[in-house]
């Protein structure tokens, strides 16, 4: 280790004096950069708060800076067009918008780029909406010197951009499902029915997931299995989905486009299958109140078990009592499983239904029926005769003998109910094998051990990795409807990657060089992607592009420099650094 730390701090210094020589004199620009800059107004969010026209002049005056233009939306049709025009017109081979956010708007720009001839990567956006504009409102003077810097360390950056190529990765056409229930089974009915070869992994012996064990489903009441057995049907007898039952995935590989999966088929038999995106569909589980309100299984009996008394003809209760939130909203389970109260409602209905004269009572602390139908249930089961009555979560009912006490809030007193069926309305929780694939996938789970989507809003059916992808109770408890939406929604997602010829992704990722680098494996440590590798052989570190997603933590961690990040390799920084002093 000291050999290497004596290599690292050699290789450092060589780094630097390399650095010296390429931003030292540095960063003045050569005679054939052309660079064009065109400012946006962005309507009145840019221009309504700062001098545009002083902005674009003085960008004129930048060295490198050819062209400049004011755009009242740059990216209007009208807006690109002019970049296309004066692309090929003014020789452009560098061109900077200054405009609002990257994330939205730059790969529109760099397209158009490309489009007119200019390699995309030869692209520089700067945000002054955002960080200008729209933080400095009350500022005018102020925020246009800041976007004339801002501008100043684009212009100063661009000039030392260099063209990159895409990188282009193989796709296998295949699609791995895991878990067969009704979010599963959607998502491979859609595949299959869009071309795609799918495989489909349940763990259970049979398809169907939780919505085969339920009598009716709600809001509309109707039969479940009218719902799953024609879906667990059209999935099994079509010829493009292949089906493991009693079997699981052990061993996941590879990247998107190319995974390599192990698939335990339950019977000492290990297969190995190549895939180009993952779909994990595991569902979630009924919390069990083993200890909560002498539960027994017998009078006092969970809203599943209800189900299937009700399914069997098995029900004769003339006086029932559910309480909800048992299990959930505490300390170990934090969460609301949202459709407890919909079954809750749905079912007390169905016994009024069987016996109109049935005394049902529901306890408890919030109803959540979101949704105008849901909220229509709720006040049609009123309309039955069904009652609810609120219980204080810090004074929980007690269950005892066939009665059941609570304390009413609004009459301020003890209220006891006599009951021939307590009914416990349980949440559903995370698979108990939701962490031993989220290690094995690499894929996040929240402190509830749900998995956890890319984001709520803009990717709700995306993991981070890129290829894996969530639907149904695998990402929280949801609703018949919700995990088929999702499920097919999933389809759609996985058709916009298995629906190309090859993967494109951006050259914007990590490079290593070989010649300083001398293993410390300091970058392996600090990549979010298992994008690093180290090979014994050369006793260096290599990087695998498709996996890199050019965060740059591992260009920060090197001590020997040997890591850069293309689009952002110091000379560019120190390029926009100097500018900005």
């Amino acid at each position: 280790m000291q050999n290497s730390a004596e290599s690292a701090g050699q290789a450092n210094e060589e780094r630097k004096t390399m650095n010296q020589k390429d931003t030292g004199t540095d960063d003045r620009t050569s005679g054939d950069v052309r660079i064009g800059v065109f400012i946006c107004d962005c309507g009145s969010n840019i221009a309504g708060h700062l001098d545009c026209s002083a902005v674009t002049e003085y960008a004129s005056t930048l060295p490198g800076v050819v062209y400049t233009k004011e755009n009242l939306y740059t990216c209007s049709e009208s807006g690109i067009n002019e970049i296309k025009q004066a692309i090929t017109e003014q020789d452009l081979n560098r061109v900077v918008v200054a405009s609002c956010s990257p994330r939205t708007h730059q790969p529109l720009f760099a397209s158009s780029c490309a489009e007119a001839g200019l390699n995309r990567y030869l692209f520089e956006m700067v945000n002054i909406r955002d960080q200008c504009s729209w933080v400095h409102m009350q500022e005018s003077d102020k925020g246009t010197e800041k976007a004339k810097e801002l501008v100043r360390m684009g212009v100063a950056k661009s000039a030392h951009l260099e063209p990159q190529e895409d990188l282009v990765t193989d796709l296998t056409y295949r699609v791995l499902i895991i878990g067969g229930g009704v979010a599963g089974l959607s998502a491979a009915e859609a595949l299959g029915a869009l071309g795609l070869e799918v495989i489909l992994v349940e763990k259970q012996p049979e398809l169907g997931g939780l919505l085969k064990a339920l009598h009716r489903v709600g809001p509309a009441n109707d039969p479940a299995r009218e719902r799953i057995e024609p879906l667990a049907e059209a999935v099994g007898q079509s010829p493009r989905i292949t089906t493991y039952l009693s079997s699981q995935v052990e061993n996941v590989g590879g990247y998107i486009g190319n995974y390599s999966v192990a698939i335990n088929t339950g019977q000492d038999e290990l297969r190995q299958e190549r895939v180009g995106c993952i779909v994990v569909a595991t569902g979630a589980k009924p919390f069990t109140p083993t200890g909560l309100f002498n539960y027994d299984g017998k009078t006092v009996v969970t809203q599943m078990q209800l189900e299937r008394q009700l399914a069997m003809e098995q029900f004769n209760a003339k006086r029932v009592v559910m309480i909800q939130c048992v299990g959930a909203r505490t300390e170990e389970r934090p969460f609301c499983a949202r459709i407890c109260c919909l079954t809750a409602v749905k079912n007390a209905m169905l016994i009024k239904e069987r016996d109109p004269s049935a005394d049902v009572h529901v306890l408890y602390r919030d109803m959540q029926m979101y949704g105008t139908e849901r909220e229509k249930l709720y006040w049609d089961a009123r309309g039955m005769g069904v009652k609810f009555d609120i219980y204080d979560p810090a004074r929980p009912p007690r269950v005892e003998n066939g009665k059941v006490s609570f304390d009413h809030a609004i009459l301020g007193e003890e209220v006891t109910l006599d009951s021939d069926l307590v009914v416990l309305s349980t949440p559903l929780e995370a698979q108990d094998d939701a962490q031993r694939i989220s290690q094995m996938m690499r894929v996040p789970t929240d402190q509830n051990k749900f998995f956890l989507e890319a984001h709520a809003k803009l990717r709700p059916l995306d993991f981070a990795a890129d290829g894996i992808f969530v639907c149904g109770s695998a990402r929280y408890p949801a609703t018949a409807e919700e995990a088929r939406s999702q499920g097919i929604g999933v389809a759609s997602r996985v058709s916009t990657i298995l629906f190309k010829d090859k993967l494109i992704s951006s050259a914007i990722v990590a490079e290593i060089d070989e010649q300083s680098c001398v293993g410390c494996m300091g970058c392996i440590d600090v990549c979010p992607y298992q994008a690093i590798s180290y090979d014994p052989g050369s006793g260096v570190c290599r990087i695998n592009t498709v996996l890199c997603k050019g965060c740059g933590s591992c260009a920060a961690a090197c001590p020997s420099e040997s890591v850069q990040l293309k689009g952002y390799k110091p000379r560019q920084l120190l390029s926009q650094i100097r500018a900005a002093a």
